[in-house]
């Protein structure tokens, strides 16, 4: 599906006449375009671009590929829009999600191989910025991600899928009955600050006004929920659908004080808005959905 998509943004290219045109015509930064002309001349084995000065132009090959590829988006524009019968969920797909999400991820997507036998699924995992960009450029058919903190790219469309709560993490022998009793004796261990969750966390630390003993900072919820059970410190995470914290031995969850139990962290699912199966997308909610909490 990603020559597709890749043909689409060459035909855009040849239209607008640069790549930095082509960019803003399709959403894209200029690197996506330059990656995807680059990945389409690795697949045709062939040259469509060549290099006078500073601009990019079409080379003869690229000249003739235009009616070419639009002739082909045609077709497959219209066999999109002609009636499939309800089976036809098959062929290779790709799906991701943040760390923290991978689990339901995969035991609905284990659902959904089972109702259709031929689909080919890939699974891959990475940040939330990373992975919309996959979905933005076609290398990924949906991904589950923290919400975007800036409006999305206008190929992809967000879908709400849970809101999650944040707590104060504490060994569970922590001598503590509240948050901020945890958050001013022991030792903190931040979530990533470059990150929309670390942020998250930051500004609950700052409603609360704690002086807290900063101690290290890290890129990994898990990394993070074993340090606390070591009895290393205690942290602050939104509270995964999937996680056995309430029932961990070796944790004790402190909800936030008052008014700040309504900061949540919001987990959705990004898909390109002219996805050829939005059936495909619709089940795939749907299993996550039912997925969620059964670990």
């Amino acid at each position: 599906m990603s020559t597709l998509r890749f043909l689409r943004t060459f035909l855009v290219v040849a239209k607008s006449g640069t790549f930095a045109d082509a960019a803003d015509t399709v959403s894209l930064t200029q690197a996506a375009v330059s990656f995807q002309m680059r990945a389409l001349e690795e697949q045709l084995n062939r040259q469509l671009f060549e290099k006078q000065g500073r601009v990019s132009v079409l080379t003869a090959a690229g000249r003739a590929l235009v009616p070419q590829a639009q002739a082909l988006l045609d077709q497959y524009d219209r066999l999109c829009t002609s009636d499939l019968p309800p089976e036809d969920l098959s062929g290779p797909v790709a799906f991701g999600a943040i760390v923290s999400c991978m689990a339901p991820l995969s035991r609905g997507v284990s659902r959904l191989k089972a109702r259709h036998p031929r689909l080919d699924v890939r699974l891959s995992t990475g940040r939330s910025g990373f992975l919309i960009e996959q979905v933005v450029n076609g290398q990924l058919d949906a991904a589950i991600v923290v919400e975007p903190t800036h409006k999305p790219p206008s190929q992809i469309r967000w879908i709400l899928m849970r809101e999650e709560p944040l707590f104060v993490l504490a060994p569970s022998g922590a001598a503590v009955s509240n948050a901020q009793e945890a958050l001013s004796r022991y030792p903190f261990l931040r979530f990533d600050r470059s990150e929309y969750t670390g942020r998250l966390v930051d500004r609950v630390i700052k409603h609360m006004r704690c002086n807290v003993d900063e101690f290290l900072e890290l890129n990994s919820m898990e990394t993070l929920v074993e340090l606390v059970r070591q009895g290393v410190g205690v942290t602050v995470l939104p509270h995964p659908a999937a996680s056995g914290w309430r029932n961990d031995p070796g944790l004790k969850m402190l909800p936030l004080p008052g008014r700040l139990r309504a900061i949540v962290r919001h987990i959705g699912m990004v898909v390109r808005i002219d996805h050829p199966k939005p059936r495909l997308i619709e089940e795939l909610q749907e299993v996550c959905a039912a997925s969620e909490g059964h670990g």
